[in-house]
């Protein structure tokens, strides 16, 4: 009995009495062979399966319930072209259809590779729950909510910590290679325990997701040529960093640009170096707090200068290492045009990365025969577009995974769209959870008038 009132007490607390996981660095399953070299891109390293469940959003929300869940480590490259190891994460809810998957970039924007989702969606990862929500370093996932959307949908699932084994947050080849490659080994693993052969897949990815998505979908076409996407959902797309670092910069999301850094500095040597050389001395210990927190602790580091770390301050970023690194690694379009057809949708006052950026790399896409269908939405901004974009998001993959066409290929449309309300039968698509949060955003222009 004292037991029992115990775990009910700590339920209200902790989300219950679920036993603790190892964090990633500290768990050995995720350790890089010495002969990762002689693996086949997309290989299989190791698998396991695990819990059956899902860390909720909310601080006391339950546990979401799927049929089953398992991780693979396989081989992947990363930004320089060195073969390394990357996990993914294949979810499969209990009303199962295996002949859609979707590739969901979840947007993890963390340089810490105990932030990856193959450890912060399963329950009893470290300060999950209430306290974990409050705490520094919460491994609290947002990205739940989406999830439940598109498993209610009975879609397998494949989420990658496409930042690879070190969290190379920002570093737009990495995160492309470790997507595609986690696709080549959920086809081959997942086929074994019953994905179909004629599976249909798509990616789905906001903010930091986007990224990623979206560099997977530029290099596709050169690395993996042999995978047939039927398409991706991209939202609020991080076209280019260094507009982003000039828009945040000092603002509530400059916390995103310490991790950004730090990322980047783990995926370029030279920009280790560089930072080594012209970080203030004095300013190093703070540095590297911001950088390390999880996404759900973005706010820290909030209102803060990243040039006033530097010894050179505004002129850092334009400095030929910085520069040269954020030009090669955070600049879209420049490594070839995406065959798979895109839906792309961005707050017209995105204040992360501006929409005049999306507008440009649309457009430089759509020049040379890229199939798109882009909206602009007249109202909100990067975090409730997140929300509110979601809705056509999730249907247009739905009609992608169930086959069909998007219409002429090499055609694109852009259409300025204005969304303030839905209509309650979008429920079965959204699921409550999404439906609910998109009530809390538009208020009472929920449902029909």
């Amino acid at each position: 009995m004292i037991l029992s009132n115990f775990c009910l007490f700590a339920a209200l607390v902790v989300s219950g009495c679920a036993a603790k996981i190892l964090p990633p660095r500290q768990d050995s399953w995720y350790a890089e062979p010495e002969d990762i070299r002689e693996y086949k891109r997309g290989e299989l390293i190791r698998s396991r399966q695990v819990e059956s469940r899902l860390k909720p959003l909310l601080p006391l929300g339950g546990e979401i319930s799927v049929d089953s869940v398992y991780q693979y480590l396989f081989r992947t490259t990363d930004s320089l072209g060195n073969a390394v190891a990357a996990a993914t994460t294949l979810i499969i809810p209990h009303n199962s259809d295996p002949s859609q998957l979707l590739v969901f970039q979840a947007a993890y924007d963390a340089a810490n590779e105990n932030c990856s989702p193959s450890y912060t969606l399963r329950p009893g990862s470290a300060t999950g729950g209430l306290l974990g929500f409050l705490m520094p370093n919460s491994t609290v996932s947002t990205d739940v909510v989406f999830l439940a959307a598109a498993l209610n949908q009975g879609w397998w699932v494949l989420v990658t910590d496409y930042e690879g084994l070190h969290a190379q947050f920002a570093a737009g080849p990495q995160s492309a290679y470790a997507t595609l490659d986690s696709v080549r080994v959920a086809l081959n693993e997942g086929r074994k325990i019953g994905l179909a052969a004629d599976v249909r897949y798509a990616i789905w990815g906001y903010s930091g997701g986007a990224l990623a998505g979206g560099w997977a979908a530029e290099l596709q076409p050169s690395y993996a040529p042999e995978l047939h996407f039927t398409g991706a959902a991209l939202g609020g797309i991080i076209v280019n960093i260094t507009s982003v670092v000039e828009s945040i910069n000092g603002g509530i999301f400059s916390g995103l640009l310490f991790r950004g850094f730090y990322g980047l500095a783990k995926a370029y040597p030279n920009l280790t170096e560089w930072m080594d050389e012209n970080m203030l001395p004095d300013k190093r210990g703070e540095f590297f707090k911001h950088a390390t927190n999880c996404q759900i602790q973005g706010i820290d580091g909030a209102f803060h200068d990243i040039f006033s770390f530097f010894v050179d301050g505004e002129r850092s970023i334009y400095e030929p290492v910085p520069a040269s690194v954020l030009d090669w690694s955070g600049q879209m379009g420049r490594r070839g045009t995406p065959t798979m057809p895109l839906f792309m949708y961005k707050a017209f006052r995105d204040e992360i990365s501006p929409i005049e950026d999306t507008d440009k790399l649309v457009h430089k896409y759509c020049s040379n025969g890229a199939t798109i269908e882009y909206y602009r939405n007249l109202i909100g901004e990067h975090v409730t577009e997140a929300i509110i974009g979601s809705v056509n998001a999730l249907e247009w993959v739905s009609d992608r995974l169930a086959g069909r066409s998007v219409g002429k290929l090499g055609s694109c449309r852009t259409e300025n769209v204005l969304i303030t309300k839905i209509d309650p039968s979008a429920l079965s698509t959204l699921g409550m959870e999404l439906y609910s949060l998109l009530g809390s955003i538009l208020g009472s222009s929920l449902g029909p008038s």
